[in-house]
């Protein structure tokens, strides 16, 4: 079966996950958490998951309190298929008591009413 990249639900925004990723790379929490449902889930790559709002803003302000930093994250490539809003990354952070670290990965979400309900991330690579 071949993937047809169209958005069926005008509520969609098609740069979501750029949107996401850009409150990111500007430690930005307000604008990482207008990208998301209230009841959403964020899946780490690592498997670790945020349940809920509120605990991805927790998450989010723990992370960069204690050192954590993106200093790049770049979408490569990107689509949607209405259902499905799915992206292939190159990323740069930083943690506490740790070097940049560079990885590849992907991130596949589900959007609901128009903000990202579950979001996942895979990664491929580490440098």
């Amino acid at each position: 079966m071949r993937w047809t990249f169209v958005n069926h639900d005008p509520a969609l925004a098609a740069d979501l996950l750029h949107e996401y990723v850009e409150g990111w790379v500007r430690h930005d929490i307000p604008a990482v958490l207008t990208t998301l449902a209230e009841d959403c889930v964020v899946v780490e790559a690592d498997g670790r998951s945020h349940r809920g709002r509120d605990r991805v803003e927790w998450w989010m302000k723990r992370w960069f309190a204690t050192g954590g930093r993106v200093e790049g994250w770049q979408i490569t490539s990107s689509a949607s298929t209405g259902e499905l809003l799915v992206a292939e990354w190159q990323r740069v952070c930083s943690s506490q008591g740790g070097g940049a670290m560079s990885v590849v990965g992907a991130t596949i979400a589900r959007p609901v009413a128009g903000r990202i309900g579950h979001l996942r991330e895979y990664v491929t690579a580490r440098f």
